[in-house]
């Protein structure tokens, strides 16, 4: 895995391609998400169910995108940053930067760490 894989994934992100992300992920990968009630967020494990985590974002927010992201590949580590940005229902705005932590092996992602910015959304613009 290099620096322009994760760049190909992060516009696969942005496409909301579900079936292009996961091309990138092991089968028995790991996601633990920005938040949750575990020390680590939400951890949802398998390509499904992290199919289906990805997805459900996209389906809150029809327009998540992750901007400006840039990457670093050693060996079996590498890092993303990136400003996220989306709408939720209530029109109400996130915007904040962000990272993610992968492990990979085998040139796939065994396991994405997820963090961001405590930002509280922004007011819904009328």
């Amino acid at each position: 895995m290099t620096a322009a894989d994760l760049a190909r994934l992060f516009d696969a992100f942005n496409r909301h391609d579900i079936d292009g992300v996961m091309a990138f992920f092991a089968p028995d990968c790991v996601f633990d998400a920005v938040g949750g009630p575990e020390v680590y967020g939400t951890r949802f494990s398998g390509g499904q169910a992290i199919a289906d985590a990805f997805s459900a974002v996209w389906q809150a927010m029809p327009d998540a995108r992750w901007a400006h992201h840039s990457h670093f590949v050693h060996d079996d580590r590498a890092v993303s940053e990136w400003v996220f940005s989306g709408t939720q229902a209530d029109g109400s705005r996130i915007e904040a930067e962000g990272c993610d932590l992968f492990t990979l092996a085998d040139g796939k992602i065994i396991r994405k760490q997820a963090f961001r910015k405590n930002r509280p959304p922004q007011a819904a613009q009328g």
